[in-house]
C-alpha cells in the first residue's frame, strides 16, 4: 500500500452523483479518503471484518476465494468505476473472499455507516445499489454454470471473452494475470489452460505471444463459449 489521503476533492467526480443530492455528496466526501496500492498489494482479507464500503477509481483488483492447501478461486476482477465485495459489506460482517491488487489501484474508501445512513434516506440511490448486488449475483450464477457444465475449451473461451469485452473492450490485448491465476479464473489447471492456449493459436483462432492475445476469429470464440 502506498498512501492514504484525504482527497475528498476528488470525489465529486463518484460517477452516481446524479443520484445523490449536494448535501449527500459533502457528507460522502467528509466521511471518504483514497488508498493507493501497488501491484499484488492484499486490498481487502477474507474473514476479517467489513468498516468500509469500497469503490475503484483506478486499476484491476483481483476478487478470489480462498480454500484449503492454499488453493484459491478467482471469481472476477474488479475494474474501474465499480464498488469492491458489495455481498460481503451488506450481508455479512466479515468478508467472504479476498481482493488483491492487479495493477497499481486506487480504492475510494466510505464510511459504511455514512454509507447506511444514505441508503436508508435515498431510495433512489438504494435502489441503485441493489441492481448492483443483484447483477454481482447473477454474475457468480453464470461463473458457477460456466465452470461445473462446460468443458475445456468452453472455459477458456469464456476467459478470453471476459477480457477482450468486459475488462478491455478490444479483440487485442495483454493477460494482465500469470497462467496459473488465468487457470484459477477459468477453474482448470495451468496445464490444461496452457494446452489450449496453444490449441486455440496453432488453429489459428487466437494470436499468442506470451501474454499479448490478438482474436483472430471472434466467432469461433463465441460458439465455443455457447456450446462449452
Amino acid at each position: 500500500m502506498i498512501t492514504n489521503d484525504k482527497q475528498k476533492d476528488d470525489f465529486i467526480i463518484f460517477p452516481f452523483s446524479d443520484y445523490l443530492s449536494e448535501s449527500e455528496l459533502l457528507k460522502l466526501k467528509i466521511n471518504s479518503n483514497i488508498v493507493r496500492f501497488e501491484k499484488k498489494d492484499i486490498i481487502f482479507k477474507q474473514n476479517t471484518r467489513t468498516s468500509h464500503v469500497m469503490f475503484i477509481k483506478s486499476g484491476l483488483v483481483k476478487i478470489f476465494k480462498e480454500g484449503r492447501n492454499n488453493k484459491s478461486i478467482i471469481l472476477k476482477l474488479g475494474t474501474p468505476n465499480h464498488f469492491l465485495a458489495l455481498i460481503s459489506v451488506f450481508g455479512e460482517e466479515t468478508f467472504q473472499y479476498s481482493g488483491s491488487a492487479i495493477e497499481d489501484t486506487e480504492i475510494l474508501f466510505i464510511d459504511i455507516s455514512t454509507f447506511n445512513e444514505i441508503l436508508e434516506k435515498n431510495g433512489k440511490f438504494a435502489s441503485l445499489i441493489l441492481k448492483l448486488l443483484s447483477a454481482d449475483n447473477l454474475y457468480m450464477f453464470e461463473r458457477i454454470m460456466s465452470q461445473n457444465q462446460k468443458q475445456l475449451p468452453g472455459k477458456i473461451a469464456d476467459i478470453i471473452l471476459y477480457f477482450s469485452k468486459q475488462i478491455y473492450n478490444t479483440n487485442n490485448f495483454e493477460f494482465p494475470m500469470s497462467r496459473t491465476e488465468l487457470a484459477e479464473l477459468a477453474g482448470t489447471t495451468k496445464e490444461s489452460l496452457i494446452r489450449t492456449l496453444t490449441e486455440f493459436k496453432n488453429d489459428k483462432i487466437i494470436d499468442l505471444d506470451g501474454k499479448y492475445v490478438i482474436i483472430r476469429s471472434e466467432e469461433i470464440i463465441k460458439t465455443l463459449s455457447r456450446i462449452g
